[in-house]
């Protein structure tokens, strides 16, 4: 059906204000729960250094050279975006989208592009339940432009970036307002599934993807590995629900020593279990997302006019571009602004 004939959904504004409210309060809550948590960790910087740093050998020839000379870049700043979430308050939302906010057919009736999406919900409401596939979009674009005018700096930064937000859009916690578990008592949930397995188990994953391939339609492409993930969303939590009645409590946790610290964790027992309930469906989503990223970071090289490796290989980062993503990264530490947790 046309985007144009999709009828427009009706939001009353009480209705959209308590929603927004309601997210609001459990974010300040997730928040403030984390600084305090003994258990926390940054969840998924494994797995996102791991699928950018593969998604290089996916490249052809044309390309590989200059991505493996940058390939300690791609995998140590895959993990950007994430820092980011507390220093930028307009980062959060590119992370995810909550689909079941907008009922059983969000997948059927939210535009691919960005204008007919906003013209039909309002930006607000878009920002307020996240953005992750229309936000790949437009890093898309500017990987484009940073590559058609030789921009070194931005080549890597936007490649880095949208290798971390398309491998997000690939996980099934990233597709659902319940996106922790905090709404079905599983929480811990998320750290569980794209942190914790990957951690123990990604050694014995298959991980040759191919041969990265033009993508005609990106947002297509993008939105379609939504739809993939949030399928798996019933067996992601289904299954752990299940598991949790069969596992007792001293079973389900343990101690490990991370740093100075004991944290608490997703004991290796009931982590194997889990993990085989799910039948290699954090494989998949891996592997999915270094294939994509593979196939956009590629097509954005395309569509730019397929510069000459030799020129991209002579290009280097100059002491000024180095010193300020130093500054940046000082200044993300500084967590000033409140964003959803998925320890």
């Amino acid at each position: 059906m046309p985007w144009e004939l999709v009828p427009r959904r009706s939001y009353s504004t009480n209705q959209l204000t308590a929603l927004m409210y309601r997210k609001w309060i459990l974010g300040l809550f997730l928040f403030c729960s984390s600084l305090t948590s003994t258990g926390s960790y940054y969840w998924g910087f494994h797995a996102h250094r791991k699928i950018n740093r593969l998604a290089v050998f996916t490249l052809p020839p044309d390309l590989i050279d200059f991505y493996k000379r940058h390939i300690v870049y791609m995998t140590e700043n895959a993990v950007n975006p994430d820092e980011r979430r507390y220093a930028i308050k307009e980062e959060a939302p590119r992370h995810y989208i909550d689909l079941d906010v907008y009922g059983e057919d969000a997948l059927s009736i939210l535009p691919h592009r960005w204008d007919s999406a906003v013209a039909m919900f309002t930006e607000d409401t878009l920002q307020a339940y996240g953005i992750v596939p229309w936000h790949i979009s437009f890093m898309k674009w500017q990987l484009t432009r940073a590559f058609e005018e030789r921009n070194l700096e931005h080549i890597l930064r936007y490649s880095a970036d949208i290798g971390h937000y398309i491998a997000d859009s690939n996980v099934p916690l990233h597709t659902t307002e319940n996106y922790n578990g905090q709404l079905t008592g599983q929480y811990g949930i998320h750290g569980f599934w794209e942190s914790r397995l990957p951690e123990l188990y990604d050694e014995e994953y298959d991980f040759f993807v191919g041969r990265a391939v033009y993508v005609d339609d990106v947002n297509s492409y993008v939105w379609d590995g939504v739809s993939q993930a949030h399928l798996a969303l019933d067996s992601v939590l289904g299954f752990e629900r299940e598991l949790t009645t069969d596992v007792s409590e001293s079973k389900k946790y343990s101690y490990e020593e991370r740093g100075n610290r004991s944290v608490k964790v997703y004991s290796k027992h009931y982590s194997k279990l889990y993990h085989q309930r799910l039948n290699g469906m954090v494989e998949r989503q891996m592997r999915a997302s270094i294939k994509m990223v593979g196939d956009i970071w590629y097509t954005c090289w395309v569509d730019a006019g397929q510069p000459d490796a030799i020129d991209l290989l002579q290009l280097n980062l100059d002491t000024k571009e180095i010193e300020k993503l130093k500054e940046e990264r000082e200044s993300w530490e500084e967590r000033t602004v409140k964003s959803r947790e998925h320890n």
